[in-house]
């Protein structure tokens, strides 16, 4: 780290003992700076985007947004924010899932706290992290395929939750301000970019890969 400027850094947990005790952790070094703390995933996303800090640590099961959603929300506006996820699942895909949405480090909550600053370090060497409580050969991080849903513009992002959520063309078309005939181009861009058919398909896309798209960020 460059001791002359403070790695910057946004935490994100619903529980505030543990954001406090992270916060508290960081207090004690002069090369990290914590910009701010959000409650849930909407607010880290608002956080990330306003304040674009070096990094983010995301908690993975916080309310409103998951820290897997809050990662493709913000790798869907290009923001280069290193993002770390901090859980207590051992879910080999799920990790996977993970890094192939652009997280750049994950590690265990029962982990001693040097892996945090372990995974900093690492991260802005330019590595991804991976807890060395979990088997790297078991994630196999490096082989993962670009996440389809990173070929998506944010327009039909928004379309693609909306149709997933379960809402008809017309009232989307009355929410985004657009013509029904453009929401329907956008549908077709949709499919064919996640390879699937239809509204049943793309709601399997979406389950298959735990997102939340109930709540989109403005």
């Amino acid at each position: 780290m460059d001791a002359t400027k403070p790695v910057t850094v946004v935490l994100a947990d619903d529980h505030g003992i543990v954001r406090e005790g992270i916060a508290a952790s960081f207090s004690s070094r002069q090369d990290l700076k914590i910009l701010g703390q959000a409650a849930n995933g909407s607010e880290a996303v608002e956080l990330i985007l306003a304040l674009k800090p070096d990094f983010a640590v995301l908690d993975l099961n916080m309310p409103k947004l998951n820290g897997l959603e809050v990662i493709r929300r913000v790798r869907m506006t290009k923001c280069s924010t290193k993002l770390v996820v901090l859980s207590i699942s051992r879910d080999e895909n799920l990790i996977r899932e993970l890094f192939r949405s652009g997280a750049n480090g994950y590690l265990l909550k029962d982990g001693p706290t040097r892996h945090l600053f372990d995974a900093i370090n690492y991260i802005l060497d330019g590595g991804q992290y991976l807890t060395p409580l979990i088997r790297r050969e078991a994630v196999d991080i490096k082989k993962e395929k670009v996440d389809q849903l990173t070929l998506l513009s944010k327009r039909e992002y928004e379309v693609f939750s909306f149709l997933v959520d379960g809402m008809r063309p017309r009232d989307i078309a009355k929410i985004l301000e657009i013509s029904p005939k453009t929401v329907d181009t956008y549908r077709a861009n949709i499919m064919r970019k996640l390879e699937v058919d239809g509204i049943a398909g793309l709601v399997r896309f979406a389950i298959e890969r735990n997102l939340q798209t109930n709540s989109m960020p403005c």
